[in-house]
């Protein structure tokens, strides 16, 4: 039997941590042929020196896979194909990814967000996509290096609702022999949306104020803020039928609180930062968008959102 041919695309802290677990456990067993795709400057480390993770986890820090690759367009035959961009690239990653995956290409987005498998899927309306949610602290400490702190990195996914079938059994193993923590779910979504009320409602909260998840919790306007964006997807999730916890806002409160003092959220950092591009579609842009499908008024989001996108024109 063949290798199956599995594809990371982004080295960010996500694809960097799980694809050098991955890349690692298959050094030594070389059952499958994995690949990277990375940008620029990325790509020409990886190729030359192998992917670094810095990790409580593992002592041999450096990886290097099959092949790197710098362009989608160079992916050939790929049987599960690992997409861990930021949001703002998704659609294109997607578009490009439709001339080269095979009917059986199964699609694994690393991504948190409520509408990651509707996007996907919008463009790539018949494969097999797995929804998904990522808890992990790593980030890019430079290009080619990521830096793991904490707990083990987990991933919840589920079943492709529309696949309900679809062989995956492999793609478990997969994760399994990569040491990789996973939870899987028939149904995923109630964690994904989980997820997404804390990150959306938290990021919104941040980015406006400059502030970080400790301000919110114990500042009282920025609280009632997080409040309300969390009673609106609350809302949202009830129309589409997916379930969450009576007392998910007391919950997500409650796991804030946890949190280091000033610890700051990626949107916040990207709005204040002098970066070009930021997830406000993904957190704020994605609430709006299902209130006006769903019929529901987002009024929090939307005066929020508005508000951070004068902060970027200014």
């Amino acid at each position: 039997m063949s290798k199956k041919n599995i594809v990371v695309i982004g080295l960010g802290g996500v694809g960097g941590y799980f694809g050098f677990k991955m890349n690692q456990e298959n050094e030594a067993t070389k059952q499958y042929n994995i690949s990277f795709v990375a940008r620029e400057t990325t790509y020409e480390i990886v190729k030359e020196k192998g992917l670094t993770l810095l990790s409580p986890e593992h002592e041999n820090a450096i990886t290097r896979p099959n092949t790197v690759l710098q362009n989608i367009a160079d992916i050939k035959n790929p049987d599960l194909i690992f997409i861990c961009v930021k949001e703002y690239d998704l659609e294109n990653v997607c578009q490009q990814l439709v001339k080269v995956i095979t009917p059986d290409t199964v699609l694994f987005p690393m991504m948190n967000g409520a509408d990651i498998y509707d996007r996907i899927r919008k463009i790539i309306p018949d494969h097999v996509v797995l929804p998904s949610c990522v808890y992990v602290a790593s980030h890019i400490k430079e290009k080619g290096t990521v830096e793991h702190k904490g707990k083990p990195g987990t991933l919840i996914f589920g079943r492709d609702p529309q696949h309900k079938s679809a062989d995956i059994d492999w793609v478990i193993g997969l994760l399994e022999k990569s040491n990789i923590k996973f939870s899987f779910k028939d149904n995923p979504l109630t964690d994904i949306w989980e997820k997404f009320i804390f990150i959306a409602s938290f990021g919104l909260v941040t980015a406006k104020h400059n502030s970080s998840i400790s301000s919110v919790c114990t500042d009282e306007a920025q609280n009632q803020e997080a409040i309300e964006i969390m009673e609106e997807i609350k809302l949202i999730a009830s129309a589409k039928s997916i379930y969450l916890p009576e007392d998910i806002i007391a919950k997500t409160m409650e796991k804030a609180a946890g949190f280091p003092p000033g610890t700051p959220t990626s949107l916040q950092l990207d709005i204040h930062s002098d970066k070009g591009s930021n997830e406000l579609e993904l957190f704020g842009g994605a609430v709006i968008n299902y209130g006006k499908e769903l019929n529901i008024n987002t009024p929090s989001v939307l005066k929020i959102y508005r508000e951070i996108k004068e902060n970027i024109i200014k």
